[in-house]
């Protein structure tokens, strides 16, 4: 997993509420098993005229907002079906921040465990957030748990387990290999049954 600490960038604000995970990537894109692939078709209901065409009015079509990767939006972010490929087409489209009023639990357990900063702040604060100029950045700073903006600094919470694993670039699999020479001793000292 590749470490986060501190983030300045553009936005991309989409402030509606209970942004389910049909609408992030729709089930007829879930056949690909491998983590990239998938954010061309992020969106792809709103993104898309039927046709294919790009939708001028939807936010990601507004070459303003290129290249943006922090997502402002609505509370409940993530709901829906337990579907991991969402959190893929996020970070697979330059997404590495999100901040909403809250996530569904498998949501937010599955971007902590692919690297997808899920930060909830209240609505007036992401409000602010979201109004402010495409061409202008935000700071998303993790290990002060903050997100700055001009004069405006909103404090954020976090596990403090995750928050290692962010700052650190560490999975599941890289945090019990920390302990692999423990791991060892333990096996050096099982009976061998043979």
């Amino acid at each position: 997993m590749k470490a986060i600490t501190t983030i300045t960038d553009t936005t991309v604000p989409i402030m509606k509420e209970n942004i389910d995970t049909d609408q992030l990537i729709p089930k007829q894109f879930l056949k690909n098993i491998l983590k990239t692939g998938y954010g061309r078709d992020l969106f792809f209901d709103w993104r898309y005229l039927p046709g294919g065409k790009p939708n001028p009015d939807f936010i990601l079509n507004d070459a303003d907002r290129k290249g943006a990767s922090i997502l402002i939006t609505g509370d409940n972010f993530g709901c829906g079906s337990s579907r991991e490929h969402a959190v893929w087409a996020l970070k697979d489209y330059g997404f590495k921040v999100v901040i909403a009023g809250g996530y569904s639990d498998i949501f937010y357990m599955n971007s902590t465990k692919n690297g997808l900063l899920a930060i909830i702040l209240p609505e007036d604060e992401r409000k602010i957030l979201a109004n402010i100029p495409a061409d202008e950045k935000i700071t998303v700073d993790l290990p002060n748990q903050q997100v700055r903006y001009k004069d405006y600094s909103f404090d954020f919470d976090i596990d403090p387990l995750w928050k290692h694993k962010f700052i650190n670039g560490l999975d599941d699999i890289a945090i019990t290999m920390g302990y692999e020479d423990q791991i060892k001793a333990f096996e050096e000292k099982m009976p061998n049954f043979n």
